[in-house]
């Protein structure tokens, strides 16, 4: 299937480089290779092949093609200061596309010799909005609650196969990728770790009370979580608070991009499923638009929650709270609404009809969802 993305980074080709980034076997060189259908001559090559690796190392890839993808050089050392060579003495010409299933958006933090010289796009997991046609939204919103949102798992429909997925992609992430990224000698405590935060999802994670029970320091599980984020297989989600200082001392939530691999009851797993389609939407509009972004939760002192929180140029968009079932208006939605003089938005999965009471909307969180621009 198409993409929505694709037609933005064919325009941006034309302009700088492009990097493409998101998990792995969401679809990236899926994605890169269908660009034939825009240009027929192509150069797909991937560090992880040996004799691709070599010609990448002596920059040997051919310059009379109209497109060269790069997949998984990020594993090259300095692969940012040749690029930039590449670049300054080449232009775009041919065009270069650059995938990879970890987090190449980190170069944009700090000193990036590869400033000004791409454009960055992130290939997230199917949602309810990119899958419009293939069925009712309803029934898109149940098939990402139950296979997730990667396209072989997804369009298999058959939890056996997804299963199988699920098992092959994370023993190779577990052995290569994050071994790629950082070495790391207790693998039985992070996969330990990953089976807790399965079970937690939608819950404020506290690292002392992780690390107290895998026995390591709450640094180490704070470390650890963010490699398990520069791989895309998890998500924080801050609370939200005008401090920016504040927000990060607090308690994040976790989320999985693979829906499907959430241990947890079916209110948790759509609460993931509406965060992956929130992030999703959100990330869009940063990358092709440039606007600032944010998602966060809120939480007090006297424990009232909303599950969401978006913010676009630092201005608040809408507070969401998801419910499987509940119909009755949100006791702390209604309270930060009238806080923060936002739109609330609780969605609810399978109601028929929309309601609205003063300044929340009571909808159909699969019609919310389809809505969205991403």
């Amino acid at each position: 299937m198409e993409r929505i993305q694709k037609t933005f980074i064919i325009n941006d080709l034309d302009k700088k480089m492009v990097f493409v980034a998101g998990p792995r076997q969401v679809g990236k060189t899926t994605l890169a290779q269908s660009f034939c259908s825009k240009w027929s001559r192509l150069q797909y090559l991937n560090f992880d092949a040996e004799k691709d690796r070599l010609m990448i190392l002596r920059q040997e890839w051919d310059r009379k093609v109209d497109l060269v993808i790069l997949d998984e050089i990020h594993k090259l050392k300095k692969w940012k200061t040749k690029l930039k060579g590449i670049y300054d003495t080449e232009g775009i010409k041919p065009r270069l596309l650059v995938t990879g299933s970890a987090r190449l958006d980190v170069l944009r933090k700090g000193g990036d010799s590869l400033a000004g010289r791409y454009f960055f796009h992130r290939l997230y997991p199917f949602s309810v909005r990119e899958l419009r046609g293939h069925a009712s939204p309803q029934e898109l919103l149940d098939q990402l609650m139950k296979f997730g949102g990667f396209p072989e798992p997804f369009f298999s429909q058959s939890e056996t196969s997804a299963a199988r997925w699920r098992k092959q992609i994370f023993e190779r992430i577990i052995r290569a990728d994050i071994m790629d990224l950082e070495p790391i000698r207790d693998i039985r405590s992070l996969i330990l770790l990953l089976d807790l935060l399965r079970e937690r999802v939608g819950s404020p994670v506290s690292y002392n009370s992780l690390a107290r029970d895998l026995e390591v320091s709450p640094h180490t599980v704070k470390r650890w979580i963010e490699i398990l984020e520069n791989l895309y297989i998890v998500f924080r989600v801050t609370p939200y608070h005008r401090n920016l200082a504040r927000t990060l001392l607090k308690e994040p939530k976790i989320y999985f991009y693979d829906t499907g691999s959430v241990h947890a009851d079916p209110g948790k797993r759509l609460e993931n499923a509406v965060a992956v389609c929130l992030l999703k939407h959100l990330h869009f509009l940063e990358d092709t638009k440039g606007k600032n972004v944010a998602l966060h939760y809120l939480r007090d002192k006297e424990k009232r929650e909303v599950d969401f929180l978006t913010i676009i140029e630092g201005k608040s968009v809408n507070l969401i709270e998801v419910k499987l079932n509940e119909e009755k208006i949100h006791q702390s939605l209604n309270y930060y609404v009238h806080q923060l003089k936002v739109e609330g938005i609780q969605l609810v999965h399978g109601i028929k009809q929309t309601r609205s009471v003063g300044n929340i909307s009571i909808v159909n969180a699969a019609q919310w969802l389809d809505e969205l621009e991403l």
